[in-house]
């Protein structure tokens, strides 16, 4: 626990590193809440974005791994989006230009395994289905709030425009759409987070909120288990694993949920 509270103040003493160099405002709420208790610690965040970005051959790097040097963002913004806005930053456009809606992530340190299994019921019970927990080989408990709610169509190759104008604009309605659900998602995560929170924290105790979503959580974690028996008939296709990477924040194991 105190080696976690010096990796915690470690982290936080850090500068943003990302492009806009501060938290976004739809998602500081939950990172500050999260951030505000002794076993939490989170080390990414985006509240959802609309993108319209020009890559390329970065693209093709960035699939194989590397740096995305090159990629230029014509438009993103954490609002919804307007055509004239759009149209405008198209017009800019002198390769591959894709239109993308990137839903609300957040990667969260638990010191513990039961506090990653706390906040990922509250997140899949919250709409976020893709979320999941990785062990890394130090150890370290990681818990991804993700949702599978995105979007990306390509829309220029080479600077020229490859589809309609009429198209662009009920694109922009889809994709203003999702972004208008995961604003509601959020909102509904921090509620949900902090009530579960609470209720832990009014004794030193698991309270009946904390152990509601353990037991969720077991229980799907048992249900997941059983429907993998079922399966696999022979023994043998319980013995292989895939060997971990040498990283020492590679996955020794996943705990990821997707409900159906």
């Amino acid at each position: 626990m105190a080696a976690f509270g010096r990796w915690k103040a470690q982290r936080l003493a850090r500068a943003d590193a990302s492009r806009k160099g501060a938290l976004d405002e739809r998602a500081a709420p939950v990172v500050r809440l999260l951030n505000g208790r002794a076993r939490f610690c989170t080390t990414s965040s985006c509240a959802g974005r609309l993108v319209l970005a020009q890559g390329g051959a970065a693209e093709d790097a960035e699939r194989r791994g590397a740096p995305k040097k090159g990629c230029a963002w014509l438009l993103v913004t954490h609002e919804p989006c307007r055509r004239d806005e759009l149209m405008t930053a198209l017009e800019k456009a002198t390769g591959d230009v894709v239109f993308k809606f990137e839903p609300f992530v957040l990667h969260v340190l638990c010191r513990e395994l039961q506090d990653a299994q706390l906040l990922h019921s509250v997140a899949i019970d919250s709409g976020f289905k893709n979320s999941g927990i990785t062990v890394g080989r130090g150890g370290k408990i990681m818990m991804a709030v993700r949702s599978t709610d995105c979007l990306e169509v390509p829309l220029s190759h080479m600077g020229k425009l490859m589809v309609s104008e009429e198209y662009i604009e009920f694109l922009i309605h889809v994709a203003n759409r999702k972004m208008e659900e995961n604003t509601r998602r959020i909102d509904r995560f921090y509620k949900c987070l902090r009530l579960a929170l609470e209720a832990d924290s009014a004794n030193n105790s698991p309270s009946e909120e904390t152990e509601k979503y353990h037991s969720v959580y077991v229980h799907r974690r048992k249900r997941k288990t059983i429907q993998e028996q079922d399966v696999h008939t022979s023994p043998k296709d319980h013995s292989e694993e895939l060997e971990p990477e040498d990283d020492p924040d590679s996955n020794l194991g996943i705990f990821a949920e997707t409900m159906m």
